[in-house]
């Protein structure tokens, strides 16, 4: 069996179904992934909380929302000036290019649309493959600080890699499958979270034997 099928059942039989990506529409998951660069997912929440309460959640109230008050609202998700650019950015070319609709940039194949996400300000990888999956549905297989640290750990891939290369490694071992994605995905997260820290804790893991 491939070392990462063995490393998804290892994790999926010890967590169970993770139910990620939090949001309850495609564009709140979109704002999400844009908010939780270098932060926790606890202060994402409570800068959606703030968005919600203020009723500007939408593309079209984000579009009109002046800059200073956007930042306000997602300050606890930390460098809200930068990341309150962003978020305009990402607005901007959904607004020009979709006419603010999730429904009409879904549609669109995922390829091109992964190179127009990157091209916007603020926009890396990680984010427009979050975006991606998570918003749109598209299987596109979502590398991050903790898949790298369990792999690299597991001696499955060296820690130094390029996004491209890890990325590469899961799309050609694992077949092109959302669920499984998504799954796949949300696991390295909570054993990242868990077991694999900085300081790892090897004994308790899940993987401790692989």
């Amino acid at each position: 069996m491939k070392p990462l099928i063995k490393i998804y059942n290892k994790l999926y039989s010890f967590y169970g179904p993770q139910y990620w990506w939090p949001g309850d529409t495609p564009f709140e998951i979109a704002v999400g992934a844009i908010l939780t660069q270098n932060t926790n997912w606890s202060n994402v929440e409570k800068a959606i909380k703030n968005l919600k309460d203020a009723k500007v959640l939408s593309a079209k109230a984000l579009h009109e929302l002046p800059i200073q008050k956007l930042a306000s609202l997602i300050r606890p998700a930390g460098y809200f000036n930068i990341k309150a650019k962003r978020l305009k950015s990402f607005i901007d070319f959904l607004i020009e290019n979709y006419n603010g609709s999730m429904k009409k940039i879904k549609k669109e194949d995922m390829y091109p649309l992964r190179k127009k996400l990157l091209d916007v300000h603020g926009i890396g990888p990680e984010t427009a493959d979050s975006i991606l999956l998570y918003a749109l549905d598209k299987p596109v297989f979502v590398i991050d600080a903790y898949t790298k640290r369990v792999l690299s750990r597991h001696k499955v891939l060296d820690y130094n890699a390029s996004y491209e290369e890890y990325q590469t490694l899961f799309h050609k071992e694992l077949d092109e499958d959302l669920q499984l994605f998504n799954e796949f995905h949300a696991l390295f997260v909570r054993v990242g979270k868990d077991y694999c820290k900085p300081k790892p804790l090897c004994e308790e893991c899940p993987l401790n034997n692989f």
